[in-house]
């Protein structure tokens, strides 16, 4: 029943009613008229009504000095206004006491309001998880509760729908947004094979799916579920703010006592009112709530109000290469051809048409690009393959052998000067090669690379604007590492690393006073990124292992984001400590002039909310600016 009062009298409309009262107690202040009962009387028990609620639980339930709170503090400051208000000549402190508690209720109505407003982003992901689905069972389709779909169940998804669990499309073209998750702005093209998420929206084609991830492991789950812990994740400097706000309650105490001996009650009254640590202990948590609010919006997870602040003073990233600087998935690059009497599309189709029977990843990335390039794929007889080295085949009644220089050696296939200057090349070019053979004669080599992400170089020059250094960490092998690390234009570059390696370096950079944020994507990153002030695991979900063990997730692919989350924590915490030093400013001056008998209750009040209006409106503006 109190619990139900205290929401009732914590509401806009209640709060705004006893606003008009408290205009109608200012009236008969300033018309000097009398009045049975005061109007404030009112305004004292909608809006105090929570703060003393606030107090007495927080004195119940709470440890230590944290019994001691800013609720508190006014709901003494409140009492004494309104025991002073019946002295002689004090009347107008009758509404100072409703005027101080009407200010710190519209206080913590904007405060919620930003709160509320830094947690839209998870509201939505909550609304965008479907209810029900179109399932597909022994040819019929029927709609059935999200709940009742399990892994393998098969699922129709109409065009404008929700697609409603994580899955893979059997069959069907589409193109989705998934925006929500990733944070990419443009639809994605999805066939036969892709992976779709839940809570993505289906723009264009009907597409079947196999279900692959419900309920607490979908997606979209886990997203809320990492959005959601970071709310409940303080920040060092809140934790800091919170106990200076419990010493802080005792001190005003002592000094208005002081101040009540030495001079009169009206002073002490006023210092009570002045000195509540309201806008000191919500100088992180708003701040805090805003960036975590934009991130989302954004694509960017932040677990922790802790790993924004720490993320806010590294001066080093470190990143791993393949998966994030570049995209992951080898490509076609080059293809030569040796004999001036066999074209390079006729080189082509002899190594696809034999690597079309492989299953290594190389020979499948020279298979499919032979069939973008528009290359007719020919019947290869008599395929071998030899594991490590390379396969064989008859294609077109030649002896085709596509692998490395010491099988086609093996084989009696000689290399000349030409053949070993192209292997020098790409190799300096960090490409894996195969070599062609025909008939005993190397006749080509195919060139295959990692691709650089188009927005890499751009983004390390950005970062170096933030005064923030960029090394590079990665098991690839120097030569490679050192080609896409000059495309990028990273100059520190530590290759051939094992996950254990890529801690040491780390370490070593620790040691150095360095403050190092890990930029990774796999299972083999996990480590490093524990290991790093900041860890931040990207991909389209990534590793399981790696978005666990990192403090900040990159749901999309997009690196350009890296430079916009660095901006947003240097503000964030400039901004905390702005409005902590500002409210203690407040703070300390308001005091002096209470003392002075420069402020009463009623203006004392009207100072000491300033500083709290200021912050929560600091914050919102954290929430809209820019820093794409």
């Amino acid at each position: 029943m109190v619990k139900k009062i205290f929401v009732l009298f914590s509401g806009l409309k209640m709060t705004l009613t006893a606003g008009v009262f408290l205009v109608a107690s200012l009236i008969l202040l300033l018309t000097d008229t009398a009045f049975p009962i005061d109007p404030a009387w009112v305004t004292v028990v909608i809006c105090g009504f929570p703060l003393l609620y606030l107090a007495i639980t927080r004195i119940i339930h709470n440890k230590g000095m944290s019994k001691i709170s800013s609720a508190l503090l006014i709901s003494i400051a409140m009492f004494a206004c309104i025991a002073s208000s019946f002295m002689p000549d004090a009347h107008e402190n009758m509404f100072a006491a409703g005027e101080v508690a009407f200010i710190m209720a519209i206080g913590a109505i904007l405060e919620e309001k930003t709160v509320e407003r830094a947690k839209k982003g998870i509201k939505q992901l909550i609304n965008l998880a479907p209810e029900q689905g179109r399932r597909i069972a022994d040819g019929k389709e029927e709609m059935v509760s999200i709940e009742h779909v399990v892994k393998g169940d098969i699922l129709r998804v109409l065009p404008g729908e929700a697609i409603p669990v994580d899955g893979e499309i059997l069959s069907g073209n589409t193109s989705v947004d998934q925006s929500i998750i990733t944070g990419e702005s443009l639809p994605v093209d999805k066939t036969i094979g892709d992976s779709v998420f839940c809570g993505t929206i289906n723009r264009f084609g009907s597409v079947e799916i196999k279900v692959t991830k419900v309920g607490e492991d979908s997606s979209l789950q886990k997203l809320i579920r990492l959005v959601q812990d970071a709310e409940n994740n303080k920040a060092p400097m809140q934790r800091i703010v919170d106990k200076w706000a419990s010493w802080l309650v005792p001190i005003a105490l002592a000094i208005a006592v002081v101040t009540y001996l030495l001079t009169d009650i009206t002073r002490a009254v006023t210092i009570l009112v002045v000195f509540c640590p309201c806008a000191l202990a919500l100088a992180t948590p708003t701040s805090i709530m805003a960036a975590i609010g934009q991130a989302a919006k954004h694509g960017v997870i932040i677990k922790s109000g802790e790993a924004l602040e720490r993320m806010g003073k590294v001066d080093c990233i470190a990143f791993d290469k393949t998966g994030t600087l570049t995209h992951g998935n080898l490509a076609v690059s080059d293809v030569v051809a040796f004999d001036p009497a066999i074209p390079d599309d006729d080189m082509l189709m002899l190594a696809a048409s034999t690597e079309a029977h492989s299953e290594h990843p190389l020979g499948k990335a020279i298979a499919a690009y032979a069939k973008e390039r528009g290359v007719i794929i020919q019947t290869t007889d008599d395929f071998k393959m030899i594991p490590g080295k390379g396969i064989s085949g008859v294609v077109e009644g030649k002896q085709i052998l596509c692998g490395n220089s010491t099988y086609l050696e093996e084989n009696n296939v000689s290399l000349d000067d030409s053949v070993t200057a192209s292997l020098e090349r790409f190799c300096n070019q960090g490409k894996a090669t195969i070599l062609v053979s025909g008939d005993g004669k190397c006749i080509g080599i195919v060139a295959l690379s990692d691709t650089l992400r188009s927005i890499a170089a751009n983004m390390v020059r950005e970062l170096r604007n933030t005064n923030t250094d960029v090394v590079l960490l990665t098991g690839d092998h120097a030569r490679t590492a050192e080609y896409f690390a000059k495309q990028v234009g990273i100059s520190s570059v530590h290759a051939e690393l094992l996950p254990a390696g890529k801690v040491e370096r780390i370490q070593e950079l620790q040691k150095q006073g360095r403050n190092i944020c890990m930029i990774g994507d796999g299972v083999n990153d996990a480590p490093a990124l524990k290991m790093a002030n900041v860890g931040v695991a990207m991909g389209s979900m990534g590793s399981d292992i790696a978005i666990e063990a990192a403090d900040i997730a990159l749901m999309g692919d997009d690196i350009a984001k890296i430079p916009y989350l660095k901006r947003l924590s240097n503000a964030t915490v400039k901004l905390i400590k702005f409005n902590i030093s500002m409210s203690m400013c407040i703070n300390f001056v308001a005091i002096v002039l209470s003392i002075l008998a420069l402020l009463n209750p009623i203006t004392g009040a009207l100072v000491h909310n300033v500083g709290s209006v200021l912050v929560v409106l600091n914050a919102a503006l954290l929430y809209d600016r820019k820093y794409i």
